[in-house]
């Protein structure tokens, strides 16, 4: 049964419902998912004046909110979904990457993916790091692409922290991919990394054979700074 919480929560998204932004909603999708038409900033603003009033869920009932929001058909409830998995991020158990995961592999596009594998995954495997090495190489081995796109991606804000190692791994195994979201990754990935250490990524991107996206976006940050200094 469907918590009175989630009941309450639903309907009030849904009385907000704008049929002609949906329209517009879905196709930039590509139609994957059907939306209510809630645009970012009124759905976030929709968000906190709901929870001001019924305040935030906590601990297991936060999770329990968010599976029961992922299970409904409209994308809006899948962001909110998220927002309530990010309020208990800092107290979940280290098993929670088993429902984390669960949401990379469903409903899977990269507007959910890409949120939760950084700011999700990411952080709780900052708090869990003894969860790395066996998680990391079970998504590159599994073959769907968006738990390899998770492994490439779950590093992006950690800067000097970065496994650069494991990074440079999990993007030599994928390198292969014909995937546009794998290439991408990498690219990004890569990217990001660049801001802190500029040489690392040129001297990988220079020994490695990597797709033209992929290289393109890598050195993106180098080449600007570098057309600024008149390098």
């Amino acid at each position: 049964m469907t918590s009175s919480y989630t009941n309450d929560l639903e309907k009030w998204l849904r009385s907000h419902t704008n049929e002609e932004n949906a329209s517009s909603m879905e196709a930039y999708m590509k139609n994957h998912f059907p939306f209510l038409g809630i645009r970012n900033p009124e759905r976030v603003a929709l968000t906190k004046q709901f929870t001001k009033e019924h305040g935030f869920p906590k601990g297991e009932e936060a999770v329990r909110v968010a599976q029961e929001l992922w299970q409904l058909p409209e994308r809006e409830f899948a962001y909110t979904a998220i927002i309530m998995l990010l309020q208990v991020r800092k107290t979940v158990p280290a098993e929670h990457i088993e429902i984390l995961e669960h949401f990379i592999v469903t409903q899977s596009w990269w507007d959910t993916v890409d949120t939760i594998a950084d700011h999700l995954i990411g952080f709780h495997l900052q708090r869990f790091p003894e969860l790395i090495p066996a998680y990391v190489e079970k998504w590159l081995a599994s073959e769907h692409m968006w738990l390899q796109r998770t492994a490439i991606l779950f590093q992006l804000k950690y800067k000097k922290k970065t496994d650069v190692p494991l990074l440079f791994h999990c993007i030599t195994t994928m390198a292969h991919s014909k995937e546009f979201f794998i290439r991408k990754a990498i690219g990004w990935a890569l990217r990001e990394y660049s801001k802190t250490d500029a040489e690392a990524v040129q001297s990988f991107v220079a020994s490695h054979d990597l797709s033209p996206l992929s290289v393109r976006e890598a050195l993106k940050v180098i080449h600007k700074k570098q057309e600024n200094t008149g390098i």
